[in-house]
This record gives C-alpha cells, structure tokens and sequence, in this order.
C-alpha cells in the first residue's frame, strides 16, 4: 500500500485507538471490540481498512484471530516524512 492509504486508515481516532491497543502485544478481535461501544461489525470494518492499510496483521489460532502491529510501515512512513527536512536556510 501507499502512503496515502496509511494516511487515510490512521486518519480515524478509533483506527489509532486500536493501533495503540496493539503497540505493545497481539490481541483477539473479541479482546478488541470490547474496549469500544461499536458493533462487531464496524470494529471489524476498522481491522479490515487496517489490514488493508498494512498496518496490522492477522493471525489465526484456534477458533481466534489475533491482530499485531506491522511495524515495518510505519518506518516507511516517518521516512517519507523525514525526507521533508531538507536543509535549513543560512543566513549569509
């Protein structure tokens, strides 16, 4: 995915939320959905625009899928941003 689908999926507050649920460890999509007052279903829509952003990955175990951080974009990310540096002006 490109930068400007990341943009746009950590555009959404609930979308970061759940970003910084996952910053330190995996958890289910139950263990997930119960830290907000949304239905399955939209906290699903929020995982789905995730994954499809790259910023999350899903593993499956048992009759559970677990959801982690990819790390990896965002290093992209602050990278494509840093290139916005550039130098500063000297003053002659």
């Amino acid at each position: 995915m490109g930068i400007s689908e990341t943009l746009k999926a950590i555009s959404d507050p609930v979308r970061r939320d759940i970003l910084e649920m996952l910053k330190n460890n995996k958890k289910s999509a139950g263990e997930i959905s119960e830290k907000f007052n949304l239905t399955s279903a939209t906290v699903s829509y929020h995982l789905s625009q995730l994954k499809k952003a790259d910023l999350i990955t899903e593993t499956k175990y048992k009759n559970y899928i677990y959801y982690e951080i990819n790390t990896s974009v965002f290093e992209d990310v602050l990278s494509w941003i840093y290139g916005f540096g550039g130098k500063k002006n000297e003053k002659k």
